[in-house]
């Protein structure tokens, strides 16, 4: 009850919203990420009230290989970007402890002077066990940020190595971060990922790595050109950069902004953004009927009794699951 008594009504958190106001803002995250079936319904009315006031930004996704420098990089970046007078959101999404599903790095800790920037927002969300390392609410997040006036959104994910089109399923622009100078510079990057890339960066491009980063990039540059034309008419971009001196940011912001540029002169950006609408709705009934499915009271007890079954390899994964499907549709019949 001391949760409920917490919440504002739909009007005031509208109204905060729309106003800039991020205590209030950061409450109707709350809201959005919550699990309970009241703070859903509310989350829909909130969402419903501000939707004619989003869409005005640029999305961002951006991912790399572990040890890349993605806080750097974005703290950097960020700070370019607002230097710019732009207002920036982060959605930095951090790992999750799988027993707490709590985070378990400070993003704000990891980004300190761009936390403190007047013109910048960064909200930590737990990964949980979703894929791409994407919050299940980042959709929603990115477009109470948009309403409350934010013009560009960076998207963070925990990876590369996950389903990182989870991202791309949600961004206008897709910034993919490698590292120069770990022997083969093609090497554990799936090339998936980097087709989904319209600028690859080289990172750490100071200091005694010069070198090796400009070699990467001509070697990342002719990869790319290997592969078959993107829909949007972009030609992926491979370019190096410093975040620990700043160098190379105006590059890269400028390959963003003619990015936009063409894809909303073809029109490509509003098509995929209402591609991405239509999987989103998607994506959330398919979430909603799984969880519907694993509360009814008849499946949560045939999966208790055939787990045991599928541990000692008595049953396959596809007799269970029909099992499970029957149980179901008996209890649909049955209520």
């Amino acid at each position: 009850m001391a949760q409920r008594r917490q919440r504002r009504s739909v009007t005031e958190y509208v109204e905060g919203i729309l106003s800039g106001d991020r205590v209030v803002l950061s409450q109707a995250i709350t809201v959005i990420e919550s699990r309970l079936a009241e703070d859903r319904a509310l989350a829909t009315a909130i969402l419903e009230a501000i939707l004619p006031d989003t869409g005005n930004s640029i999305r961002i996704g951006i991912t790399g290989v572990p040890g890349v420098g993605k806080s750097t990089f974005i703290e950097s970046f960020g700070g370019f970007i607002t230097g710019l007078d732009k207002k920036l959101a982060v959605l930095a999404i951090d790992p999750s402890s799988q027993r707490s599903r709590g985070s378990i790095m400070g993003d704000k800790t990891r980004m300190e002077t761009l936390s403190r920037d007047p013109l910048a927002y960064i909200r930590p969300s737990p990964a949980g066990t979703s894929l791409g390392g994407v919050s299940t609410r980042t959709r929603e997040t990115m477009l109470l940020c948009e309403a409350a006036g934010f013009e560009v959104i960076f998207i963070e994910t925990v990876g590369v190595g996950q389903s990182e089109t989870a991202v791309q399923g949600m961004v206008d622009f897709f910034l993919l971060l490698m590292l120069a100078g770990a022997g083969d510079e093609l090497q554990g990057i799936k090339r998936g990922i980097m087709e989904m890339a319209d600028v690859i960066t080289i990172t750490k491009a100071d200091g005694d790595n010069v070198k090796a980063a400009k070699k990467a990039r001509v070697e990342y540059a002719n990869a790319v050109h290997l592969f078959p034309p993107a829909p949007s008419g972009w030609a992926p971009e491979v370019v190096t950069c410093s975040a620990l001196h700043n160098l190379g940011l105006d590059a890269i912001w400028d390959s963003i902004c003619r990015y936009e540029a063409k894809t909303q002169g073809s029109g490509f950006f509003q098509q995929k953004r209402k591609e991405q609408n239509m999987q989103w709705m998607k994506d959330t009934v398919a979430q909603y009927l799984e969880e519907f499915f694993y509360q009814r009271e008849a499946v949560k007890t045939e999966l208790d009794s055939i787990s045991a079954e599928i541990s000692a390899g008595d049953m396959t994964g596809l007799g269970a699951a029909r099992r499970l499907i029957d149980q179901f549709e008996g209890s649909l019949s049955g209520s």
